[in-house]
């Protein structure tokens, strides 16, 4: 079978290919094609993935291509992780944000919907070629924000996109083992949208043991999630939070603490990996190295302001092994393949499981996968409190949608009022005319 790779320069590629390495069944991926407009990216990956093959006698043959239609075409998977505007763009997102007092942070907030309007149109058209070329493929979404690109890709491609994410069945794999249960036999009982949702139940052997994780001071500690938020604040919400809601139960903390460092997430990383792909040019031969040793950095700084305001410490071991979105995807493209069963919480359309909203709706939640695709299962209704939050949230998303589509300033401008984040109408139009002064495929919005 053959994967297609789209942002196949970008730096995370390399795990989806480790885990490619590691699936021995029948039936395996054995091509991978990676498709980027940076040539010298793709270069890079490119190299590192020969390293990793180097052992395995026969590892999944790589080409890469800066052309989209050679890439899409004969594939059966296709792997979307885009960074349209890339890391640059990303530290637009964030600064603006933070200079008019409003959190910035990539798919949370003002961030988020500025990323989604440069995004969205990208996304379309690239779900337009596949519907085109390869109307057979699926179409596995990681690019952020995810939900809403996976939203946006629907009317093209219908139940063949859906979207995923780490961090729900990283939470419900940390909260098993805290509990001493088995990970692959719990059932988690997951809901929201993505980077907005709550562990509602985590059943083994018929039984719900969340109650008694929430009521173990020592349980709640072991894992990042129970420090980060604190077992008092999960023992009032009767519920463990996605990592990400941090930054709403914790907005002002958290935006105090992000003011207060010297660089943000994007400026971060975009120092640590323009010095990556510059190296790895200049010694091809140490990309994999290279590469291996930029990773651990980035993990081990991964949401540090809220680790800081939480007190939560240093991330361990047991977080970061919780298994990465390079598991799910591959969790999904085997269950579709061969028809194998699996249970994975993924971006799906609602279906009428949640019944505060509609049916197309993009969603985070269960579901059962299987040749035919992913079907969601029913979970416990969202709480008032859970879903206000959400269909604030999912309001914005439409929103920043149907403005990417139209290029409305007016439809634009009520996706940044209406985020929870963002507290003022003011504030949201200082916010449009800043990100569109800034950039350029934001430009149309300017007032």
């Amino acid at each position: 079978m053959r994967l297609t790779i789209l942002g196949g320069g970008g730096f995370r590629v390399p795990l989806v290919y480790q885990a490619l390495l590691g699936d021995r069944g029948d039936g395996r991926i054995t091509s991978v094609v990676l498709y980027d407009t940076d040539r010298t990216r793709l270069s890079s990956i490119g190299a590192v993935l020969r390293q990793q093959a180097a052992p395995v006698p026969d590892a999944p043959a790589v080409t890469e291509t800066t052309d989209l239609d050679e890439a899409l075409r004969g594939t059966d998977f296709v792997f979307s992780a885009i960074r349209v505007g890339g890391l640059e763009g990303r530290t637009v997102d964030e600064r603006v944000a933070l200079d008019l007092g409003v959190l910035g942070q990539e798919t949370v907030g003002a961030g988020g919907i500025a990323y989604g309007l440069r995004t969205l149109p990208v996304a379309a058209g690239i779900a337009q070629r596949i519907a085109a070329l390869a109307p057979e493929a699926w179409v596995i979404n990681f690019t952020n924000p995810a939900g809403m690109v996976t939203e946006a890709m629907i009317p093209y491609l219908g139940d063949r996109v859906i979207g995923i994410c780490d961090s729900p069945s990283g939470l419900g794999r940390r909260a098993a083992l805290a509990l001493g249960v088995d990970p692959s036999t719990a059932f988690y009982d997951y809901a929201g949208l993505n980077h907005l949702g709550w562990l509602r139940g985590l059943r083994s052997g018929g039984v719900d043991r969340l109650p008694a994780l929430l009521e173990s001071g020592e349980a709640l500690a072991s894992f990042e999630e129970g420090r980060l938020f604190g077992a008092d604040w999960l023992r009032s919400l009767g519920s463990i939070p996605n990592e990400y809601l941090h930054y709403y139960y914790f907005a002002r903390e958290t935006l105090a603490a992000v003011q207060a460092v010297r660089q943000t997430r994007g400026t971060f990383l975009l120092e640590q990996q323009s010095a990556f792909y510059a190296e790895t040019a200049r010694h091809p031969e140490q990309a994999l190295e290279l590469w291996q040793k930029t990773r651990a950095e980035r993990e081990s700084t991964y949401m540090v302001e809220s680790r800081e305001v939480a007190d939560a410490g240093e991330r361990d071991e047991r977080d970061m092994a919780a298994g990465g979105y390079e598991q799910v995807a591959l969790s999904l493209m085997r269950a579709i393949a061969h028809n194998e069963r699996a249970s994975l919480i993924l971006n799906v359309r609602n279906r009428g499981v949640l019944r505060h909203l509609d049916d197309d709706a993009v969603v985070e939640i269960p579901c059962t996968v299987d040749a035919n695709g992913a079907l969601p299962v029913t979970v416990s209704q969202l709480t008032d409190h859970q879903a206000g939050l959400v269909c604030s949230v999912k309001a914005v998303e439409r929103a920043t949608i149907e403005a990417a589509a139209s290029g409305s300033r007016d439809t634009a401008l009520r996706a940044f009022a209406w985020h929870p984040l963002i507290d003022s109408v003011t504030a949201a139009g200082k916010l449009l005319d800043a990100y569109a002064r800034q950039l350029p495929e934001l430009a149309p919005f300017r007032g």
